[in-house]
């Protein structure tokens, strides 16, 4: 009953809309954003009124469409992986219409601007940044990108104008900061949503909650307590058919630069003024702000293979992998190293921050053989979602034995299931009422950059590593020159 009741307020809340989708036949739109929107039509979310228009250059009737979106749900989807109910897949149906078309083309916005009666819009552009200023251009000449149809926003005319665009938002700070003058041309920064999926996960999110609406934990975050952290995010499997997008950049600037960079924010910001997207944001940006970058602590990795991969040069020396060690320049955290590590085809499939607490030095128990046990907070972000604290625990009998345990709050997500939203669920609603707080601004965007440039600029040959490990043994060694290991994620907490 609380579920329904949850799903009623927002979709009351909800204003009818038009989203238009560029590039609907691509990848992104395939295995995120149709499955998400089955999602949200399936609980209700969408306005009565609302439409999607699809937008992209193969030919194809409405009947067309109905397949292609019919064949997107049906794909192998390890994120999607629940029933697909035909009731709730004709539902959504009934709201597409597709428009055929060069985006360079205007005369594709003549029947974009035809098609919608809809005041309110959100423009999606899951296509190449390269298409930008077409779109951007097109629109303005019939005056789409306008809020309120153009008047002024002091006027009683109702009508706003969204626009959501992917990472990676350029590819250093120069070329960054030229995307962001560019959409900045034509929108303002109210209507930009630029989205890093990582910000719409359920367990991230919940990291604030947990931090700030609970007075337990917060007041140990910091130089006092904290030996170090750690962040993972590790993947079982390589770049698929990635090869052309990957090579090009490679594992730091495709998770580095952006989903890690939100997972340390989010575990180290001081808490906001208030739970608004101002607010929240303004602390994020402060802890990428005060992120030492240090080029000569970054490790980079290349899984044996990879050169053979599909779409990847011969010669390649892309980074499939890398470990970095930084500082927050805080009082707060003066001292703490914080690690990082992301790689493809490594041991496990997992992605976690781990707070490793400091042992005090008058630690009772000591002659026992797990006195060199840390108390450890984990935030699990996949798989076996969830938050869990590792402690020290008596083993019941005459002997006086410890052993690690784990205090947890899980969410034991079914993968046949959709209670938790899936992440673009998640941000797509928040676009739909203007929420912003998850979303990244300008300034954000920038500051991950700043931070990431100088590590990129290591020009290092990648070592190569064995498929099913845990990456490079350099690695390892850039934490036991400090005396320290990289944790062995466990898989024994938060089972379905």
């Amino acid at each position: 009953m609380h579920e329904i009741v949850t799903y009623m307020i927002i979709y009351l809340a909800m204003d009818s809309f038009a989203l238009v989708i560029f590039g609907i036949t691509g990848n992104l739109a395939q295995i995120k954003l149709i499955p998400a929107l089955y999602d949200m039509e399936e609980k209700d979310l969408l306005p009565k009124d609302a439409i999607i228009v699809g937008i992209a250059r193969r030919n194809m009737t409405n009947n067309d469409l109905q397949k292609y979106v019919h064949e997107a749900l049906h794909l192998e989807n390890v994120h999607h992986q629940h029933s697909i109910k035909e009731e709730v897949f004709k539902k959504l149906c009934k709201r597409f219409k597709y428009i055929s078309g060069e985006i360079q083309s205007p005369s594709v916005y003549e029947k974009l601007e035809n098609e919608i009666k809809h005041e309110n819009r959100i423009y999606y552009l899951a296509t190449y940044p390269e298409l930008y200023h077409f779109i951007f251009e097109n629109l303005q000449k019939l005056k789409m990108n306008l809020q309120n149809n153009g008047l002024p926003r002091t006027s009683t005319v109702r009508g706003w104008v969204r626009l959501m665009i992917e990472k990676p938002i350029g590819h250093d700070l120069t070329s960054s900061k030229q995307l962001n003058q560019l959409v900045s041309k034509y929108f303002s920064e109210d209507q930009i949503y630029r989205l890093d999926h990582y910000l719409g996960k359920e367990t991230l999110q919940n990291i604030l909650t947990f931090r700030f609406a609970n007075d337990i934990f917060e007041p140990l975050i910091n130089k006092d307590y904290i030996d170090h952290i750690q962040i993972t995010a590790s993947e079982d499997f390589g770049i698929g058919r990635r090869g052309g997008y990957y090579d090009q950049v490679g594992a730091l600037k495709d998770v580095g630069q952006n989903h890690q960079l939100q997972m340390l924010s989010f575990a180290t910001m001081d808490a906001p003024s208030a739970f608004t997207n101002e607010a929240v944001t303004a602390e994020r940006i402060k802890i990428l702000k005060s992120l030492k970058p240090l080029p000569e602590k970054v490790i980079l990795g290349q899984y044996k293979g990879y050169t053979e991969e599909e779409n990847v040069a011969s010669d390649s020396k892309t980074d499939t992998f890398y470990a970095l060690k930084t500082y927050i320049d805080s009082e707060r955290f003066k001292d703490v190293p914080i690690y990082v590590r992301a790689g493809k085809k490594l041991k496990k499939y997992v992605t976690e921050i781990s707070i490793v607490f400091k042992n005090p030095v008058n630690k009772l128990f000591k002659s026992i053989d797990t006195e060199d046990e840390s108390n450890i907070l984990v935030y699990r972000i996949q798989p076996n979602e969830g938050i869990v604290l590792k402690i020290l625990t008596k083993v019941p009998g005459s002997k006086q034995k410890l052993q690690p345990e784990y205090m947890q709050y899980c969410y034991r997500i079914d993968p046949h299931s959709h209670y938790v939203p899936d992440p673009y669920e998640s941000l797509l609603s928040d676009a739909i009422k203007g929420d912003q707080t998850f979303f990244n601004d300008a300034k954000e965007i920038e500051a991950q950059w700043a931070f990431i440039d100088p590590l990129a600029k290591v020009r290092a040959k990648p070592h190569i590593y064995k498929v099913g490990t845990w990456g490079p043994k350099e690695a390892d060694e850039l934490l036991e020159a400090d005396g320290r290991v990289w944790l062995e994620p466990s898989m024994e907490f938060c089972r379905i």
